[in-house]
């Protein structure tokens, strides 16, 4: 009879915690309100640039929400990728961008991200850039002009 009554109770406890488990939680409700911060673009690609061309590309984003939005922290996926951001607060309705400068005396392939983080109820947003820089050409590499004096 205890062994009845044991194997009863645990039954009746992973049922009920089986059953707890399933119920929404009341903070899995989506946020209202707030700052909302929307990108016209999230991916920008340099193409195939030069060594040592502009480093500079720009993202524009807009506060699409009821709220001040505030940037705390933009950070690149290394050191090459330096993003700068507003540190005032941009409020409803604004727009505003972040500039993201990549090293191009790198040569080769590249693929970096920006991580920012904000106070919306998803507190991150993932920028993305892209390329390839090529070297600078070498005067070796143009060639000799034609003609001209002393070619005779």
């Amino acid at each position: 009879m205890k062994k009845l009554f044991s194997i009863l109770t645990i039954f009746t406890l992973f049922t009920t915690m089986a059953v707890a488990q399933d119920a929404p939680a009341a903070t899995d409700a989506p946020a209202e309100g707030g700052p909302d911060m929307t990108f016209e673009i999230t991916e920008v690609d340099y193409g195939t640039i030069v060594q040592g061309s502009d480093p500079l590309r720009v993202f524009i984003f807009s506060n699409v929400g009821d709220e001040p939005l505030i940037i705390s922290k933009a950070k690149g996926s290394c050191g090459c990728t330096v993003p700068m951001y507003p540190q005032d607060p941009i409020l409803p309705g604004e727009t505003a961008e972040i500039e993201v400068r990549y090293d191009t005396n790198r040569i080769g392939p590249f693929q970096k991200t920006v991580t920012l983080t904000t106070n919306e109820a998803s507190p991150t947003h993932v920028l993305k850039i892209k390329g390839k820089v090529n070297p600078k050409p070498t005067e070796d590499s143009v060639p000799a002009s034609q003609g001209g004096f002393g070619n005779n």
